[in-house]
């Protein structure tokens, strides 16, 4: 008679790519929510195939990186790394159900189907073939959480990796670049000011610090850098655009318009050229803030203040392509053309905690963040080849 973790793993490996999407579409794993449900299947699924997963929980315990390893563990692995989580759907016109995979002609429709359950699934559903091989090095799967708000659950799996020997000797983040060899993608930091100033009647606007004001003057140094930023001798042709960018993206303040405002908050962000430090035009605007306009403001109140707080922050990638990470992905895509994408990724972190990094996975972050999600057929397909192109290349010979 079969035993019920017998028949749990003859259930398992009959799952392909697209039934194993199926599943992991049906967990709604919003960055506000938990992953853990999700987790725990992917856990249950790859103990079915006699492989053991290790958790790493969040500090409240309500969410989990996943880290398991297939093949010896006396060298130095292959890392496939992807992050559970998605952004909402709320506010969004959907025609399909977010968290239902739905398939019209060739296109696969849920929330995260491209970013990027899509290369989860492909990933799982290549275990029994690495299983199989008699792998020269391991595969370590990982995955992640929260890395939609900022790139944060995957530090502490690499913290984690930092204290373990062999270290991998590549990973490859599987966010969508509809399987092109990715070398590169800015750094990001978010940052949130603060301004205290002081209220009064709209009548005595001497007698009161617009607060508003104030931060108005800060957006305009921010712009300001932003079109130093532009200047063709900082440029990096590799990517669109080729230079750093500055924006402000949320504004708040006031309370009504006979009121002069005495708080006013906004949320900016700089995303950096590989080699190129954010920290830099933190330091400038906090200077102009600190030498310049909190002077100004305690003339009338020395409650005054101009704080910065940092919000998110990642570093960028730059993998060179000479690099044996690069040659490894060129191997086994069949692609040799290199590339860059705009947005970031957690591989900048892997980069920084020295484990050579490219980004490679099926799907188009066109589709991304957008209602009606989508992957296209092929391209698990193309991705599932991948896979089955690893396992040879790591195959003991």
């Amino acid at each position: 008679m079969m035993t019920e973790v017998g028949a749990q793993q003859r259930k398992e490996e009959k799952m392909d790519s697209r039934a194993l999407l199926e599943r992991l579409i049906a967990f709604e794993t919003v960055s506000r929510d938990s992953n853990l449900a999700l987790i725990e299947f992917v856990r249950g699924y790859l103990a079915g195939l006699g492989v053991e997963s290790e958790l790493i929980y969040s500090d409240d315990g309500h969410k989990a990186n996943l880290w398991a390893t297939i093949g010896p563990h006396d060298q130095g692995g292959v890392i496939l790394s992807g992050h559970t989580d998605v952004v909402p759907v709320e506010g969004q016109r959907w025609t399909v159900p977010p968290f239902k995979l739905t398939q019209r002609g060739s296109k696969l429709y849920g929330r995260g189907t491209a970013d990027m359950k899509g290369f989860i699934a492909c990933v799982l559903s290549a275990v029994p073939a690495f299983l199989a091989s008699p792998l020269s090095r391991p595969v370590h799967i990982a995955l992640s959480y929260d890395e939609e708000v900022g790139c944060l659950g995957v530090r502490s799996l690499i913290e984690v990796l930092q204290h373990r020997s062999p270290k991998p000797v590549a990973c490859i983040i599987g966010e969508p670049t509809q399987l092109k060899p990715i070398l590169g993608h800015k750094g990001k930091l978010g940052v949130r000011c603060e301004v205290r100033g002081l209220a009064c009647h709209s009548a005595y606007t001497p007698d009161g610090v617009n607060a508003i004001e104030y931060a108005a003057n800060i957006v305009v140094k921010l712009n300001e850098m932003a079109e130093r930023l532009k200047a063709p001798d900082l440029h990096d042709a590799r990517f669109e655009p080729p230079h750093s960018t500055l924006q402000v993206g949320v504004i708040k303040g006031g309370q009504a318009l006979n009121i002069v405002p005495s708080e006013c908050s906004f949320d900016w962000e700089v995303r950096t050229l590989p080699g190129q430090d954010a920290y830099q035009v933190v330091k400038e605007v906090e200077e102009y803030a600190t030498l310049i306009l909190t002077p100004r403001m305690r003339e009338i109140s020395t409650a005054c203040d101009i704080h910065f707080q940092p919000l998110v922050a990642y570093p960028g990638l730059a993998t060179e392509t000479h690099s044996e990470v690069a040659k490894l992905i060129a191997t086994l895509t069949g692609r040799q053309e290199f590339g860059t994408i705009s947005f970031g990724t957690e591989g900048g972190l892997f980069q920084q905690a020295g484990i050579p990094t490219v980004v490679c996975g099926p799907g188009c972050m066109d589709q991304g963040h957008k209602p009606d999600e989508f992957i296209e057929a092929a391209q698990l397909d193309e991705c599932d080849t991948v896979m089955s192109n690893l396992a040879e290349y790591l195959r003991a010979r």
